[in-house]
Order: C-alpha cells, then sequence, then structure tokens
C-alpha cells in the first residue's frame, strides 16, 4: 500500500457522506460518475478526506451497522452505468423503478449472463485474480448468501441443521445444486470491488484519503458468525448466550440492547486474534483510515442476558483491548485508525486510546449547556481529536439548533463570540478552527439543511438510512468558502 498517512500526520478536513447519498444511481447513490464529481467538489473545497459509513452489504432497514458480512461490499453500490460501459449491460435503464433495491439486483443478475458472453477475456483473468486473492472471506460468504437467497432470504438459524451447523459433507452437496448462484455472488463482488478500486485510484490523483467505518459488533445473520462460530458466544444450536448493547444513560433510561452477539475473546486471543487482522486487512485495503464503532468495548463491554428485553440487566465485562492492538500494530504499523470514544468513557478507555496512539472523536452538538470543564467545548480539545459538528447519528446542526432551548442557544453564542454568520456555519468554523488535527463536517451542515434531512435516528427503523443530496443544493459559491476557511485554519 505504500506510506500510511494517518489521522494524526498533519491538520486536515474532511466531509461526512455516505455513497448512497449522493446524487444520481437508481433509487440510491452509488459509485458511478456523482462519486467522482464529489471527489472533484471536496479537491477544489481544500477538503482531503472523505469519510462514509461502512460499504457492507446490508439487511432490509439498509443500516450499514449491522451487514451481511464485514468483507464484502454492497451490491446496491454498484454502478450500473459503468456496467453498461464494460459491455455487461445492454438494456435501457429505468431512472425511477417501483421497486429499486429488486429492480438493480435484476440488473446484476442480466450483466452476470452477459459477462459469460464477453468476448473480452481480460476481464474474465481479473476475475479468476479476484476470486483466488479474495477467497479467505469470498468463499464462505458466497455460499452464505447463495443458502440464504434459496431459503427466502432467512436468518440462518432457520436453515436445515445440517446447513446452520456449516456441516461439510452438506454444504458440498448444496455447492453443487447452487453453483451458479454462488458464481453470481462471486460475480457481484467482483465487479463492486472493480469499481471501488477505479474510484480509489481517482480519490488518491485528487489528494482525496478515503476514510471509512468499522462496527465493534458483527449481526448474528451474518456469514462471519456462521462461518465462524467458534469465535462467538453461541449455544450448540447457534443461538445468542449473551448479546451487545449499551447501559442506561441520559439517551435512554433503558439502555440499547443491540442485539449482537458477543465475541469469545479468550479463542481469539488464542490464535493472536487472526479473525480480527483477516477484517482489518480488508478495511486497509479499502480505506488510507478507519474509525472504530464503540471503541469502549475493547477495554471492557456491556454484556446482556439474551432473554432480557432491554439493556438494563447487564453487567460489563473486561476485554483484550490492549494485548488486541499490540496485535495489531505488530501486523499494520502505524495503524490508522480513529476511536469513537463518545458517551461516557472511563479513566480505562481513555488510557486504552491513548496507550495506542489514536485519536478520539468529539462532536460540537455536544459542547453547549454545561460549564467550562464539557470535553467537548473548544478549549477542551486535543491536537489527538477528530472534531465533528455532528455525525450520523445526530441532527443536521441546523436541525440541533432549532430545537435547542434559549439558555443552550445563548451559551453556544456568547462562548463563539456573538457570530454574525447564520447556522450552521459558527459551528463549522470553530470545528475548522479547532487545535483537533482532524475536523469532519456532514454534508448537510455544508449545505445548512435542517432535521428533514438527517441520516439516522437512534432507536428507530424506519426513514433511515436514504437521505441524499441533489447537485441543485450546491451553490458555485460553496466550494470557495470552504476552501477559504480550510486555508484560513491551515487545513
Amino acid at each position: 500500500m505504500g506510506t500510511i498517512d494517518t489521522p494524526l500526520s498533519r491538520r486536515r478536513a474532511g466531509v461526512l457522506l455516505h455513497p448512497t447519498s449522493l446524487p444520481g444511481g437508481v433509487g440510491c447513490g452509488d459509485l458511478g460518475g456523482d462519486a467522482y464529481k464529489f471527489i472533484d467538489f471536496l479537491a477544489a473545497s481544500g477538503v482531503s478526506v472523505w469519510q462514509m459509513l461502512p460499504l457492507v452489504p446490508t439487511h432490509g432497514d439498509f443500516s450499514p451497522y449491522q451487514g451481511l458480512s464485514v468483507h464484502a461490499g454492497n451490491p446496491l453500490l454498484i454502478n450500473l452505468e459503468l456496467l453498461q460501459e464494460w459491455g455487461l449491460l445492454a438494456v435501457d435503464l429505468e431512472a425511477e423503478p417501483k421497486n429499486f433495491v429488486s429492480y438493480r439486483l435484476t440488473m446484476l443478475r442480466n450483466a452476470y449472463q452477459e459477462s459469460k458472453l464477453v468476448a473480452d477475456g481480460s476481464m474474465r483473468v481479473e476475475y479468476d485474480e479476484f476470486v483466488a486473492g479474495n477467497k479467505h472471506w469470498l468463499q464462505d460468504y458466497a455460499l452464505f448468501q447463495a443458502i440464504r437467497q434459496a431459503h427466502g432470504n432467512s436468518h440462518w438459524l432457520n436453515w436445515p441443521e445440517a446447513l446452520r451447523g456449516h456441516e461439510n459433507s452438506a454444504l458440498a452437496g448444496v455447492e453443487q445444486v447452487l453453483a451458479e448462484a454462488i458464481d453470481y455472488i462471486r460475480f457481484e463482488q467482483f465487479v463492486f470491488f472493480r469499481q471501488w478500486g477505479f474510484l480509489h485510484d481517482y480519490a488518491r490523483q485528487r489528494g482525496v484519503i478515503l476514510f471509512g467505518d468499522m462496527p465493534i459488533f458483527v449481526a448474528h445473520d451474518s456469514a462471519e458468525v456462521w462461518a465462524h462460530r467458534e469465535y462467538f458466544r453461541l449455544d450448540d444450536n447457534g443461538q445468542a448466550e449473551v448479546v451487545a448493547g449499551v447501559p442506561p444513560d441520559y439517551f435512554s433510561e433503558t439502555g440499547q440492547r443491540w442485539g449482537n452477539p458477543h465475541y469469545r475473546w479468550d479463542r481469539m486471543q488464542a490464535d493472536d486474534f487472526k479473525w480480527w487482522k483477516t477484517r482489518m486487512a480488508t478495511q486497509l485495503e479499502m480505506f488510507e483510515w478507519v474509525r472504530i464503532d464503540h471503541f469502549r468495548g475493547f477495554e471492557a463491554y456491556w454484556e446482556i442476558p439474551v432473554h432480557e428485553e432491554t439493556a438494563i440487566n447487564g453487567h460489563w465485562v473486561k476485554a483484550p483491548g490492549d494485548a488486541l492492538f499490540e496485535s495489531l500494530h505488530k501486523e499494520f504499523d502505524p495503524l490508522p485508525l480513529v476511536a469513537e470514544d463518545l458517551g461516557i468513557i472511563t479513566a480505562e478507555v481513555d488510557a486504552l486510546r491513548k496507550h495506542h496512539n489514536l485519536p478520539g472523536m468529539k462532536i460540537l452538538q455536544f459542547a453547549f449547556g454545561g460549564d467550562a470543564s464539557n470535553p467537548y467545548l473548544p478549549h477542551n480539545q486535543t491536537f489527538d481529536s477528530v472534531v465533528y459538528t455532528g455525525t450520523h447519528d445526530n441532527d443536521t446542526s441546523l436541525g440541533w439548533y432549532e430545537a435547542l432551548s434559549t439558555e443552550v442557544r445563548e451559551h453556544m453564542f456568547e462562548y463563539l463570540g456573538h457570530p454574525a454568520e447564520i447556522m450552521p456555519w459558527p459551528l463549522i468554523r470553530s470545528a475548522l478552527a479547532s487545535v483537533a488535527c482532524l475536523t469532519i463536517i456532514p454534508m448537510q451542515d455544508f449545505l445548512a439543511l435542517d432535521g428533514q434531512h438527517r441520516m439516522n435516528t437512534p432507536g428507530t427503523t424506519e426513514n433511515n438510512w436514504r437521505w441524499r443530496f441533489d447537485w441543485q443544493q450546491l451553490d458555485e459559491g460553496l466550494a470557495p468558502r470552504i476552501q477559504k476557511m480550510v486555508s484560513q485554519y491551515g487545513r
């Protein structure tokens, strides 16, 4: 990969935008022309980091934090026009199909059938090399998806016992019966990563770093849990023994019960965290930097009995985070990670982060309304931080501002020196001026959009992960305005 530019190398500015939020593409943004245009916008704005959410294939709720695999790419991000350019799709594309998910997948299957007829043998060579080079995860994922689709996309716990148990004799028979379906899944991943590779190369040429996101936990209904049950706290039937979440806090009286199975950390440590090294290698092939979600879970995690409906009756269990990161440092040095350390963070969690030289996160929307000791206030921020106006889980900064009490609003304006700029620009300016090594601004904030444009509302399952912007929302003065501020604050 060459020299890795770590988050602590120099001051930078970035934008948070998931590719599904791009304009263009059928039903959702993707890796096509608008992604390249967005990189051009970042470069013109002096912004050198594009942060996005996990790119994994999702379940029906579209949440990228509960993926079907930790390695695979989301096929809905495959651009159909590029498939046409490659000679893999001859049909005219619909602009607004009734069901964009089934339409996109139908087009991908058409492209798969067409790929068998392509005379150019070079793409077949690329395909074979991709399959061979990614066999360590692709074989299980393709088999998992083919079986899952053959069973109506049902959770693997509902499969026949021999398949549920990943028994080799049963899988050998299925591989023959579902051979074409398995080959199609491999093809799907090949075209995703081929498109991603071209986009990544373009970002490098334009001086833009791609910044990914890795959830700490894995969805129960995923290829990794099904294929590697030895690494997860499951009973003999594959059911989770305990599940992940966070305890009650000021956000929720009952805490959050995420439902992910917990790891068998002793088993992972026994083989020097091989599973984590494989996962990290995949991510660092795709991104220069990676954010680790729920970093505090590497020091201690909230363990909830599986029969509990809420997170109230859980307890903290120590995790071998120090041993894990020591092992990762030996494999990947420097380790270009950012720790999501939001919420109630103990001294032990902070010590773990600092010991491994990982930047933490500061959110300006959390800074106001208290006293001068608030760690999110700009005067308490440190260089080893990534400062955000807000994240994908927060309201837009304008939406947040409009909902503020008079007291908190007055505190913010007094602290910021009664700025003349309209919101959310005072917050953006404060983030860019911060001593933090990296500033990330959600695209909604640069577009000054209100709360109707937020990406996700935690604790809800409806109308999330679907927000998209439109190029008409960018006036021609936006890029120069951002570029001037980025330059002014040495980013």
